[in-house]
């Protein structure tokens, strides 16, 4: 069995998210998404997020049907994560190899994981969500 993951706060869902678990979720024969718990999201982004608790969003991602399972992790990085899930394929979406944590990586490669790389879809995130709705 070939498990492909996505991790991230997916704090506002849109359809860039969408998008990225769709195309994730053809990569492998399961797609667990590890979500950021509610400490972590505010360790990661301020004290103001997440705007959805860590149980609404679970919900949410549980309920889109290309996605087998979601596991929340508590910790700032996902190198626990990924040594306790092993999967196959890591995929972020927004990011390049220069500016995802670079411990992260080196343990991906340790475990044999490959990461897969997709732009930022729709040019749309959670932080320009709440910046519009400020303004």
């Amino acid at each position: 069995m070939q498990i492909v993951t996505v991790t991230g706060c997916f704090d506002i869902l849109h359809s860039g998210h969408v998008k990225l678990l769709e195309r994730a979720s053809k990569l492998g024969n399961k797609l667990v998404v590890g979500l950021n718990s509610d400490r972590s999201v505010r360790a990661l982004k301020g004290s103001e997020r997440p705007v959805n608790s860590q149980f609404s969003r679970k919900k949410i991602i549980d309920s889109i049907r290309f996605v087998d399972e979601v596991l929340l992790f508590d910790n700032d990085t996902v190198t626990e994560f990924l040594l306790f899930l092993r999967p196959a394929i890591w995929v972020k979406g927004g990011y390049t190899m220069q500016t995802l944590n670079q411990t992260e990586v080196a343990v991906a490669q340790s475990i044999g994981c490959k990461i897969v790389l997709y732009p930022a879809i729709d040019n749309i995130s959670s932080t320009k969500i709440i910046a519009k709705l400020q303004r």
